[in-house]
């Protein structure tokens, strides 16, 4: 006789009801409302409004720099979450709740901290500054501080897997005579790709979103430093919602792309791992 399958949590249908009602609340409806914004303009006008080349520019510099940023994370994520995990040293624990700072730091105060940091009359800047390297107000600020909100998505998707990863698989390594770059290459990524990918792809749709800590470090000049966040802004400020919806949707497509394609890389490599077992 089996045994009667008990849940802590009501049945299918009301769990369902209550998820998909936060989801719509929270998630689809909002996102919904840029579509009905946008669809207030003709196909032509929303063309006109996305080539425009000051948008154009600004959905460059976004771009660019929230990749650079992501690809920054991904490498220094990697190094970060192997450190907390295979290390034990003084105020480690400290050290694993910073990471988590970026989110709990308003993305306000991040800017300003960063652009005082960098200017030529802070502490870092003033540095670069005598080799005539400027960083604030320059896409290498913008980059900086996007990996400094990006970060803790790469270091928090690869921890756990690194936790849960068998040193035994690196011990018959050694014993085989395997280097320990071999061992890195052969052994440990391939188990943490997936989770590199996942974070790469959060990393970045957070970059290329941000506003908070990247409009003041980027100084906002027209076709250099001016990123698409800030185009969106002063559309509302004009009170163009059409416009500024058009925009919006360009930028959500981007992060929507990048999410699908980072999934679909996970998928493959899942299979090639299975096919591989």
């Amino acid at each position: 006789m089996k045994r009667a399958n008990k849940r802590v949590i009501p049945g299918f249908g009301l769990s369902m009801g209550v998820t998909l009602s936060v989801l719509s609340v929270i998630v689809l409806i909002p996102l919904a409302s840029l579509a009905v914004f946008a669809a207030n303009m003709s196909l032509s006008d929303v063309i006109d409004t996305i080539t425009r080349p000051r948008v154009l520019a600004s959905f460059e510099v976004s771009f660019i720099t929230a990749f650079i940023a992501s690809l920054i994370n991904a490498v220094m994520g990697v190094v970060l979450a192997w450190v907390l995990v295979r290390y034990d040293f003084p105020f480690k624990r400290l050290l694993d709740g910073m990471i988590e700072l970026p989110f709990a730091l308003p993305t306000a105060v991040a800017g300003i901290a960063l652009t005082s940091l960098t200017a030529d009359t802070g502490l870092v800047g003033g540095f670069f500054s005598r080799f005539g390297i400027k960083i604030a107000y320059t896409r290498i600020g913008i980059t900086i501080a996007m990996v400094f909100i990006g970060i803790p998505f790469v270091v928090r998707a690869v921890q756990p897997v690194l936790e849960k990863l068998d040193p035994a698989y690196e011990e018959a390594a050694v014993v085989l005579g395997a280097d320990r770059g071999k061992i890195f290459r052969r052994v440990i990524f391939p188990e943490i790709m997936p989770a590199v990918f996942t974070g790469f792809g959060l990393a970045f749709g957070r970059c290329f979103g941000e506003y908070g800590s990247v409009v003041f470090i980027a100084g906002n000049k027209p076709y250099e430093t001016e990123i698409t966040p800030l185009i969106i802004m002063s559309e509302l400020q004009e009170y163009d919602y059409s416009s500024a919806s058009a925009i919006a949707l360009v930028m959500l497509f981007a992060s929507f792309l990048i999410l699908f394609l980072v999934n679909l890389i996970q998928i493959r490599n899942s299979k090639i791992l299975k096919g591989g077992n």
